[in-house]
């Protein structure tokens, strides 16, 4: 990111990105330009405090948000709850 400061639509694309789980910090910054400390501040100074905690606490330690932590040959997440598709069309109701 060239200026100080992200526009209005890139810091509102840099929380949603912050906010995924399987969107790494290494992502935010080869897009934006800011590392992992600036994302948190970011947060802190757009989130309402209750918020900020709740993303803090979800995303310290989170193994999908730092490609490095990230287990060897996981270059996607599929949650194992995710089904498969079968020719494209809707399951039948049960």
């Amino acid at each position: 990111m060239e200026s100080d400061k992200p526009s209005p639509q890139e810091r509102d694309r840099i929380i949603e990105m912050a906010w995924e789980d399987r969107t790494p910090f290494e992502a935010i910054q080869a897009q934006f330009g800011l590392g992992e400390a600036d994302v948190i501040r970011l947060m802190r100074q757009e989130l309402k405090p209750g918020s900020f905690r709740r993303w803090r606490a979800r995303v310290q330690g989170r193994s999908t948000k730092h490609l490095k932590k990230r287990p060897e040959g996981m270059v996607r997440f599929k949650s194992s709850r995710q089904q498969n598709i079968s020719g494209n069309r809707p399951s039948k109701p049960k």
